[in-house]
């Protein structure tokens, strides 16, 4: 089957489970009732990431991994935001944004056979945004995890170097 035709089949199959869960909602609303678009609207961007993480497997293109992982990763965070009503913290969160991208550059490599640069890259790109996370937090107010960032950012580096080194040795 060529490329063009498995991108079909991948769009109907979505078109046809996007407009089935709609039906459902009209025609069966109590099912929906737990759901409050006031408070969960941000599921709606998790959803089209989680497409797109869908539509590149089913397609074989795995470089849609990393919008798939940024547009889910910015669902996240607005969800988190909405929930607790810290919209000040886009002042600092936006750093969270490449780290994103670095989740989506391993799961590209695992889905492409070429995990081992994958992950190297990514977890670089991860430790990056999560200095760049911890320096523009600490500037602007980040005062949520009462110390902690500083003792899981050196963990984390910890991990990323062990993790570095085990994969070239190999």
């Amino acid at each position: 089957m060529q490329k063009t035709e498995r991108s079909n089949l991948a769009a109907g199959l979505i078109l046809i489970l996007v407009g089935g869960v709609f039906l459902a909602g009209k025609l069966l609303p109590e099912w929906f009732a737990w759901l409050s678009w006031e408070n969960n609207w941000p599921l709606i961007v998790i959803g089209v990431g989680a497409l797109f993480l869908i539509m590149g497997a089913l397609t074989q293109t795995p470089a849609l991994a990393v919008p798939a992982f940024l547009i889910s990763g910015i669902g996240g965070i607005l969800y988190w935001q909405n929930l607790t009503g810290n919209w000040e913290s886009w002042s600092y969160i936006w750093t969270l944004i490449p780290g994103f991208v670095g989740l989506g550059i391993i799961v590209s490599g695992f889905l492409a056979g070429t995990f081992r640069e994958s992950l190297r890259e990514g977890i670089r790109t991860m430790v990056v945004s999560l200095v760049m996370f911890a320096i523009f937090g600490s500037f602007l107010g980040f005062n949520d995890f009462n110390g902690l960032l500083l003792p899981s950012l050196i963990i984390l580096a910890g991990v990323a170097i062990l993790l570095e080194t085990i994969i070239r040795r190999r």
